[in-house]
């Protein structure tokens, strides 16, 4: 099933797997598709009314509806990975919110159909997700994982920037080609994935009759047990918590950042593409050179250069230095997000892989909404410069802690 090559050749060698390759294009598939749904819905908005009262709100309603099944499902989401086969969740979730979107036009043109074809779409995305990560293990040998991640982090940022950009273009010529062409776009692209993930030699894994018989909360137990015992994965799961805090924090904030830099308010997309920049440069340098710099304490080195951008950024009424310093954030952030997921993924028994995917999805959902509420009162009440100093510390204790709680056997597993 896996290459049998001994050498990590970056990501002309991971490309020549072509189990990997087929799941690599299934993802690019299916998170071009989400970014596109997303633009979809709310541009749907228009023709599907909210009822007397949700006029104002309309569109928090339907955030609300897709955010919610992140922070409820994905610890069940994980261990039903854990006890059915990978292949047939993915295919199966591809194929049922391919068919949802295809089903739209037949449906009612009310806003409360809008709302449960967006929390469906989502509940499907919590199962396809873990199951996703924990196939890369299964079809890419130990020492082309950090190659792996970098090349999943690259197309995750790309499609995040590419998705949201050419959303609404590829909608509007979808619209030219029919009445439905953007459901059948749309559509098309997940059952595209599902056809494709289809054809992954994975289908025994995760069917163990003796795990299928045991019951869910012994399950999550075991999950949490095996989180408590094994300190690196623990570890790397905070990392990755405190990192997507602080660029969920940095969506709100680049509103306040950008009038500093001489760009209007409605341009804060310029400072998050840079920083997608950033992450997707790094993780291509992480993928093709990460043998040669897997001893290196790469996740201490990126919290401090995020750390640096983030202080630096209060002193800085420059737009270059501003974008320089954003690009800077995702380059660092990289160099933390990689290969924290590629030891979760080395360190965990496959047994306990979707579980613990699953507690991870939980927890970085969690870390996505908490500073989504509380950046901008915080703003408020402080001022942009003190949250800004005060993110910059949490960042460098956390590049502090991790290297000294890891530092005497991350190197031999990474």
């Amino acid at each position: 099933m896996l290459p049998t090559s001994s050498s990590d050749g970056g990501f002309g060698t991971l490309l020549k797997n072509r189990p990997f390759l087929a799941l690599w294009t299934a993802q690019v598939l299916s998170q071009v598709a989400d970014k596109i749904f997303f633009v979809f819905l709310i541009a749907l908005l228009v023709n599907y009314q909210p009822p007397p009262g949700l006029e104002n709100s309309a569109r928090s309603a339907l955030l609300f509806a897709i955010t919610l099944p992140a922070i409820l499902f994905g610890s069940a989401a994980g261990i039903f990975v854990d006890r059915f086969d990978k292949r047939q969740i993915l295919v199966g979730c591809n194929l049922l919110r391919g068919l949802l979107i295809l089903a739209m036009p037949l449906l009612p043109r009310e806003f409360v159909i809008l709302i449960i074809i967006g929390f469906a779409e989502s509940v499907l995305t919590q199962f396809f997700a873990p199951a996703e990560q924990a196939a890369i293990p299964l079809l890419v040998p130990r020492q082309g994982l950090m190659s792996a991640n970098a090349l999943f982090t690259t197309t995750l940022m790309g499609s995040l920037i590419v998705g949201f950009a050419i959303g609404e273009p590829l909608l509007t010529l979808a619209k030219t080609g029919g009445q439905f062409g953007q459901e059948i776009l749309l559509g098309g692209l997940y059952i595209l994935g599902a056809a494709i993930l289809y054809f992954l030699p994975i289908r025994k894994s995760g069917a163990d009759p003796q795990i299928v018989q045991a019951h869910p909360w012994h399950d999550f137990k075991a999950g949490l047990a095996y989180l408590r015992s094994d300190r690196l994965v623990s570890s790397a799961m905070v990392q990755l918590t405190i990192l997507y805090s602080v660029f969920a924090a940095l969506t709100v904030l680049a509103i306040k950042l950008v009038p500093k830099i001489g760009l209007k308010e409605t341009q804060f997309g310029f400072l998050l593409a840079a920083a997608g920049i950033g992450m997707v440069f790094g993780a291509a340098v992480l993928g093709h050179w990460g043998d040669r710099l897997h001893h290196k304490p790469l996740p201490l080195i990126g919290f401090l250069i995020m750390a640096a951008s983030l202080t630096m950024f209060t002193f800085t009424n420059n737009l270059w230095l501003g974008l320089t310093l954003s690009v800077l954030l995702g380059l660092g952030a990289s160099m933390v997000g990689v290969p924290m997921q590629t030891l979760i993924q080395r360190q965990t028994p496959e047994s306990m892989r979707g579980k613990v995917f699953g507690f991870q999805n939980n927890v970085v959902n969690i870390a996505l909404s908490l500073p989504l509420a509380i950046a901008e009162p915080l703003t408020h009440a402080v001022g942009l410069r003190v949250v800004m100093l005060g993110m910059g510390t949490i960042v460098s204790l956390a590049g502090l802690w991790a290297w000294y709680s890891t530092r005497r056997v991350l190197q031999d597993v990474i």
